[in-house]
């Protein structure tokens, strides 16, 4: 309230008032009534005890002046606290509200600097939280323990503290941490007062200066009346804040909730589609391309052998060397739990069933939601049970096919019977076909093999099994090309080892055929041809022995041939100088002698026979199989 200190015109005084001449004068009435004017007009104390007057009525006079100046510094400080309520009650943020009271603390009574703490209850000790008119950092982050210093006196008391001079008050134990503090601020005079709410410690409210002054229980109060309706604001706002985050907790959980059930909606639609499917007899190519149909992007599975099974959307192309690219994803960590794992934007979860691979399902192009990739892996699991029906179909089918084979082989039943039976699988014996024989690196591996040998030969042949061997009937008149041909497409994917034999032309030679076959496998392995097809035919004097009706005039012709031919074009005996110069060990003059010619005739045939049998014909293999065709010619009848 603005106070009047100007002296007064005569127009406004009081009707009836004496003028100043009669008060100076010292005349009683005039006095007290100049002592009434003050007080009307609400001088400070400090006028009033310099008027002139009787002493009982200028006692009277300053005792209702300083009573009235008490109510108004109440009235202001009650109308300082509403202000402060009406701000703090705007605040929505913990933090903005502490800024906000020691700003108006500071204000309010008029320091140089106000601050705040807050109780840490975990570590035991109240830390610096708000400052209004800090200069000092080291200040702004000091912690404050219980009991040390003013502060750690008020929090463990739970008791208003203040001093006019902190450096000299022995009430307070000072530590080096905060008088450290206290001192790079310059503060000199401070006063605390607690925030408590329901007799829970919130932390300490200070008013400091740094200057000595002391703290008037009026200012104390009002310090406590802000305390604590800061208390109350700062633990409502706490419980708003923690309401709001409990609410937006409600709504992300709703949120997710409703994601969750979209999720299930969209599985169970999704598992709908795949038994639908399965119900209405499709198979795995269905299942792919509904998976890319639900999710976008493209999906390929690929079977156990790395091959591509099936394929839906832009999925990516086989490369020039005809490899899948995705197939290189097989080795993914975690790829055999069952779960789906994920690589540079490709998802990838294992077909199993019984604990064994049956394929790997890619998804790509997309970016999958959780509810998404449960989709996925609830693909792989319908493709695997489709994969195993389908393989247990395959093995009924398999199984009738080794019994045929094997009837086959070991001529059971009639020879009609036989034909019917090979007919009825698509298989015709009565036109030219060849047997192969294949022999894999893994025991036991029989199944995958078959499977293998099924794919590399094609349809119109016949695979299966007898007495161990995996057996291939196969359209075709050449045994060593289609032996060759086959090893090399299953060499893809695993070691095997080809013998052809061929061709055949009636059902009744299919057991001596698959005689030679088993020989014949045995042979290349025997001579480090591990991995390779070949036909008896091709393997030499070899084949001669595991052939089943050997052929010798093929096999002296295919050695001898060129050097024959020469020797009855010219009337020459080439071949017998070069049966001679192998009798004679290698030497052109010992063979010579037996021929009864010079040693440079001896040479020039020589020369003769290695323009036409090739610079090779004198390299140990080559040259041992010409001495066995030279002998077996000469062991040949006559004509």
């Amino acid at each position: 309230m603005a106070l009047r200190t100007d002296p007064q015109s005569p127009d406004d005084r009081p009707q009836g008032a004496k003028p100043a001449e009669a008060v100076e004068t010292g005349e009683p009435a005039a006095q007290v009534l100049h002592l009434l004017e003050l007080l009307a007009a609400d001088a400070p104390v400090a006028e009033v005890a310099a008027a002139a007057a009787p002493t009982v009525a200028r006692d009277l006079a300053l005792r209702i002046a300083g009573a009235r100046e008490i109510h108004q510094h109440r009235e202001a400080g009650l109308a300082a606290l509403l202000d402060t309520a009406r701000e703090l009650a705007t605040e929505s943020d913990p933090g903005s509200v502490l800024d906000a009271i020691v700003r108006r603390a500071r204000r309010l009574v008029g320091t140089d600097l106000t601050y705040l703490t807050l109780y840490d209850p975990e570590a035991g000790d109240t830390f610096m939280r708000a400052t209004d008119g800090s200069v000092s950092a080291v200040f702004q982050s000091v912690r404050l323990a219980l009991g040390a210093g003013l502060g750690g006196l008020v929090a463990s008391t739970h008791k208003p503290y203040w001093t006019a001079d902190y450096w000299a008050d022995e009430r307070f134990r000072h530590t080096s941490e905060i008088d450290g503090a206290v001192g790079e601020e310059g503060l000199i005079a401070i006063c605390g007062t607690p925030l408590i709410v329901e007799e829970h410690f919130v932390g300490v409210l200070f008013a400091a200066n740094r200057s000595p002054r002391p703290f008037t229980r009026e200012e104390v109060g009002l310090l406590g009346n802000l305390a604590t309706l800061a208390a109350l604001t700062l633990v409502q706002t706490r419980a708003l804040a923690d309401a709001e985050n409990a609410l937006a907790a409600l709504s992300e959980a709703h949120e997710t909730v409703r994601h969750y059930a979209d999720g299930v909606e969209k599985a169970a639609a999704a598992h709908d589609r795949f038994a639908s499917l399965v119900l209405g007899g499709g198979g795995v190519d269905d299942i792919t391309h509904a998976l890319a149909e639900l999710l976008g992007g493209w999906a390929v599975l690929v079977d156990e052998n790395g091959t591509r099974h099936s394929a839906a959307g832009p999925a990516p192309e086989l490369d020039t060397s005809g490899r899948d690219p995705v197939a290189s994803l097989d080795a993914l960590p975690g790829l055999g739990t069952g779960r789906l794992v994920e690589r540079d934007g490709v998802y990838a979860v294992a077909v199993t069933a019984a604990r064994e691979r049956l394929g790997t399902i890619y998804v790509g192009g997309l970016t999958l939601s959780d509810s998404d990739q449960r989709t996925v892996e609830r693909a792989g699991v319908v493709t695997a049970l489709v994969l195993l029906f389908e393989r247990q179909a395959a093995d009924a089918r398999q199984s009738a096919r080794n019994r045929l084979v094997s009837d086959l082989v070991s001529a059971r039943g009639s020879r009609e019977e036989r034909l019917s039976l090979a007919r009825t699988v698509g298989f015709d014996p009565q036109k030219p076909f060849c047997l192969l024989v294949l022999r894999g690196e893994e025991p036991g591996g029989h199944r995958a093999l078959l499977i293998s040998a099924s794919a590399a030969t094609g349809e119109g042949s016949l695979v299966g099994t007898h007495e161990g061997d995996v057996v291939a009937l196969v359209p075709g008149t050449d045994p060593d090309g289609l032996a060759r041909a086959v090893a090399a497409r299953i060499a893809k994917r695993t070691c095997v080892t080809v013998a052809g034999v061929g061709p055949v032309s009636t059902v009744d030679d299919i057991g001596v055929a698959h005689e030679e076959g088993h020989r014949t496998v045995g042979a290349l392995i025997a001579l480090g041809h591990r991995g390779k097809g070949a036909a008896a035919t091709q393997l030499g004097f070899a084949g001669l022995i595991v052939g089943s009706d050997p052929d010798v005039d093929e096999y002296v012709r295919k050695l001898l041939g060129p050097v024959l031919d020469y020797d009855e074009r010219r009337g020459t005996d080439l071949v017998g100088t070069l049966a001679a110069y192998f009798a004679a060990g290698g030497s052109p003059r010992h063979a010579a002698g037996t021929l009864h010619v010079h040693v440079n005739t001896v040479s020039q045939r020589l020369e003769r026979i290695t323009a036409l049998l090739g610079a090779s014909w004198q390299q140990p293999d080559h040259s041992l199989e010409l001495q066995i065709a030279l002998r077996l010619r000469s062991l040949q009848a006559p004509g």
